[in-house]
């Protein structure tokens, strides 16, 4: 199931992007937006901005958002790498 969004004629066209950049652009700002306030993981921030996670990441430090790593994400990360 997906979800569309409909962003009014007016405010599209108060957007300072050229227009073929403007729906990339807003998924990005919303998927960034989403994980600094802890409401998306990085994950799926990533997949809402049709990133990769390495140029979603790269995304966050230009917006000088920080990557929320705890102890249990070392962990895991710590995990999958012995697997690997």
């Amino acid at each position: 199931m997906s979800m569309m969004l409909e962003v009014p004629d007016g405010v599209q066209q108060a957007l300072r992007v050229p227009e073929p950049e403007r729906q990339v652009r807003l998924l990005v700002e919303l998927a960034c937006a989403l994980y600094q306030r802890e409401i998306l993981s990085f994950g799926k921030a990533a997949e809402l901005a049709q990133l990769s996670q390495s140029r979603f990441s790269r995304a966050l430090a230009d917006r000088g958002i920080p990557r929320h790593y705890s102890g249990a994400d070392v962990v895991e990360d710590l995990a999958y790498a012995g697997r690997l």
